[in-house]
């Protein structure tokens, strides 16, 4: 993955979990991160720290992913760092809660909707441009879910239902964007131990979803981190996109 060196990424939702991992991998390969986080600006800068004690190039980026305007800020500063954006991974996201279908409100929906598929969206009208004008192409990819495909767990329809809009548009944005030579993909990770899962999950539902998995065991961030270096690298997916 020679081509990765020197490449700029933002990824956000970057300072726990699957984003930390891949900021990670990223930066290993010599690529320059923007760090995205929200209100976890110690984790943050741990993961920037970690990337700078390794030899690596990173900064960290706040910014909450459901305020337009912080989006449009956040992408101007990630390309005014280094000079562009080559790799844009929409990581960030949140199931918000588990609720039964009879006992959502509108609030929920709209908060699920914007944190997980209107961000997405809006970070790639921001970015899709700014690659355009720098002629180099680019790779687009954003994060959806298991749950996607299979409706989600407990109460989470309606995260379910967000992700599969990403997986959705993924694919439409793919063919759009296909002659400027930006690649569109998703990744969609199944359960993996993060944040996210501490927060969401009981130890008991952890244990009936590792019933259904092959490998018997959950899944760790550095498990995804693979997925994400394939598709940054045009050597290695340049003629990979919608997937």
């Amino acid at each position: 993955m020679e081509d990765l060196k020197g490449k700029i990424a933002l990824v956000t939702g970057a300072s726990t979990g699957i984003g930390a991992a891949v900021a990670k991998a990223y930066a290993a390969r010599g690529m320059r991160v923007a760090v995205h986080y929200n209100a976890s600006a110690r984790q943050a800068r741990a993961v920037v720290d970690a990337i700078a004690a390794a030899g690596g190039e990173a900064f960290a980026l706040q910014g909450d992913v459901r305020d337009t305007e912080a989006i449009r800020r956040m992408v101007q500063e990630a390309s005014a760092r280094w000079g562009g954006i080559d790799v844009l991974v929409n990581n960030a996201g949140s199931l918000v809660k588990r609720v039964p279908i009879a006992e959502f409100d509108d609030a929920l929906f709209d908060e699920v909707m914007h944190l997980n598929a209107r961000s997405v969206l809006a970070f790639c009208r921001d970015v899709v441009p700014l690659m355009r004008t720098q002629g180099r192409g680019g790779s687009i990819i954003n994060v959806s879910s298991v749950a996607a495909r299979h409706g989600g767990g407990p109460g989470a329809s309606l995260y379910a239902g967000a992700k599969g809009f990403v997986s959705t548009a993924t694919r439409g944005l793919a063919k759009e964007l296909a002659p400027d030579g930006i690649r569109v993909n998703a990744v969609a990770p199944g359960v993996i131990q993060t944040p996210f899962h501490d927060q969401f999950s009981t130890p008991q539902m952890l244990e009936s979803f590792k019933a259904t998995i092959p490998m018997a065991r959950i899944g760790e961030p550095d498990d995804c981190v693979g997925a994400f270096l394939y598709l940054a690298s045009e050597q290695l997916s340049g003629y990979v996109t919608g997937q």
